[in-house]
């Protein structure tokens, strides 16, 4: 046996908690909507940065092409958002969400706020400024 302990293995840490939060605010979606994880990160980029191809999603999220894809094609058929060629680039296609689609985004955005409200009260807001600055910082300059 080695000295190295998983449970103190910060990335584990990291992933854990991550993925304990993120069960505990994906009811919502799933009940109210029927969606997968993959399609609640796509609403929430459309409705918070506007249209944006599927390419531009992958980057801002860290989501596999292949997942983005069917969750979009999951999203078009449910009428939340649709899909338009790019004046520019004909292989591009720009993903807007539909009316119908800005009023479930705004559900969404509704429950996130109450939810990560709950996060802040639980934790305080002085550690919560601090683990969303050390996230950050995690997220825009990763170890090496």
């Amino acid at each position: 046996m080695t000295q190295f302990r998983l449970d103190d293995f910060l990335p584990y840490l990291l992933n854990t908690a991550a993925e304990s939060t993120s069960r505990a605010f994906s009811a919502h979606y799933r009940q109210a909507y029927g969606m997968t994880r993959a399609q609640w990160r796509i609403m929430a980029h459309l409705g918070s940065h506007g249209a944006l191809t599927a390419s531009e999603i992958c980057a801002r999220s860290f989501m596999e092409k292949s997942k983005v894809s069917r969750a979009v094609a999951g999203l078009q058929e449910a009428g939340l958002i649709t899909r338009a060629p790019s004046t520019s680039d004909r292989r591009v296609e720009h993903l807007h969400l539909t009316d119908k689609g800005r009023q479930v985004h705004l559900d969404l955005a509704a429950h996130a706020t109450a939810f990560s409200e709950s996060l802040e009260a639980r934790l305080g807001p002085d550690r919560t400024a601090l683990l969303a600055q050390i996230l950050r910082e995690l997220q825009d300059h990763p170890p090496g």
